[in-house]
């Protein structure tokens, strides 16, 4: 799902910083100079799962922007996420007309 996100909003003009998890996602923002307007993390990732990721982002940038994407009902995960701000849901499957939407919505808000 990551490569096809990527290469979707790639061939839409955007700058893609790809990481394979949690932990690298958080190691890439920490270490990259320039400015990152969006966080795209799934609810089901290796070693740290999206809330969790979300949570550790907003420690230090509380308002940053986020999309989670999920398989699963946003109901059963949205209790977890209760307590956060700008978070946009996009249930899979999603198309590549779904994602750069929800992307520019979210980007432009």
């Amino acid at each position: 799902m990551r490569v096809f996100g990527a290469r979707a909003l790639r061939s839409k003009g955007y700058t893609v910083i790809e990481a394979n998890s949690g932990e690298a996602a958080l190691a890439v923002m920490d270490s990259f100079d320039g400015e990152i307007d969006l966080l795209i993390t799934d609810v089901v990732m290796p070693q740290m799962d999206g809330a969790t990721l979300i949570d550790r982002v907003r420690a230090n940038r509380p308002d940053f922007k986020v999309i989670l994407i999920s398989g699963y009902a946003e109901d059963s995960f949205r209790e977890r996420l209760a307590a956060t701000e700008n978070v946009t849901f996009l249930p899979k499957p999603f198309s590549l007309i779904q994602l750069a939407g929800t992307v520019k919505t979210v980007i432009e808000a």
